[in-house]
């Protein structure tokens, strides 16, 4: 057994409960092929009126690869300024490798009072060990964000799995307050600029091929999946 393991698939649990509580289970047609409960790849979305996307994509291949993944990515509606939530997990058995969240800046900016909330929520956490972070991420990210690797200690993980879902329930809770503060054409041009940095990221296509996927279905994954950009 896996202490580290135990603690992601309860926080896991704990993030849907969160969208059921608050948001509606919805299908994208795209998502639905990448949704392969049987094969422990897991991909669901919610909204509600003032989160335009609440999306969960799990990869647990423990057994066959000995690793397990995590990617909760929200954003507001297109007329509501609120930063977008992240949170970002990969872990073997005795340890996450990465564990990034962020409240990441939208059109409200990083002035916005929810991105301040966001940094005093995590400025007394300090990981053991700092991931460093490439450029499409620090276009995106906040400075504030936590990037950690390593994270090997029972109380490190539950301290991260802890802030995120709390932080997740308060974004949640909050983003209401900014509707109609957003203008439409910024705001979309704002999370599409959030989408195209994330679809920079080498590591996510490496690693689907890694587990089976050829190059059409991981891009396709990529790019329409999990970070789909507004049309």
């Amino acid at each position: 057994m896996s202490v580290i393991w135990d603690k992601l698939i309860e926080t896991q649990d704990r993030i849907i409960d969160i969208f059921d509580e608050y948001a509606v289970e919805k299908k994208e047609e795209t998502l639905e092929k990448f949704h392969q409960p049987e094969n422990g790849w897991l991909n669901k979305v919610w909204g509600n009126p003032h989160v335009r996307r609440a999306h969960i994509d799990v990869v647990d291949v423990r057994e066959t690869k000995g690793l397990w993944m995590m990617h909760v990515c929200c954003f507001p509606d297109l007329n509501n300024d609120a930063p977008i939530y992240g949170f970002d997990v990969i872990a073997g058995k005795n340890k996450m490798t990465g564990a990034f969240h962020d409240f990441s800046a939208s059109s409200g900016g990083e002035d916005h009072p929810l991105v301040d909330w966001y940094q005093d929520s995590v400025k007394d956490f300090i990981p053991s060990k700092k991931r460093a972070l490439p450029e499409w991420a620090t276009n995106i990210f906040s400075p504030s964000m936590i990037a950690a690797g390593n994270v090997a200690t029972e109380e490190e993980a539950q301290a991260i799995c802890d802030l995120a879902v709390e932080n997740l329930r308060v974004w949640f809770q909050s983003v209401p307050e900014y509707s109609g503060c957003g203008n439409v054409e910024l705001t979309a041009g704002a999370q599409n600029y959030y989408c195209h940095n994330q679809q920079q990221n080498p590591h996510t296509p490496r690693t689907m091929k890694s587990l089976g996927l050829n190059e059409a279905d991981v891009d396709e994954f990529c790019t329409n999946a999990l970070f789909p950009k507004i049309g």
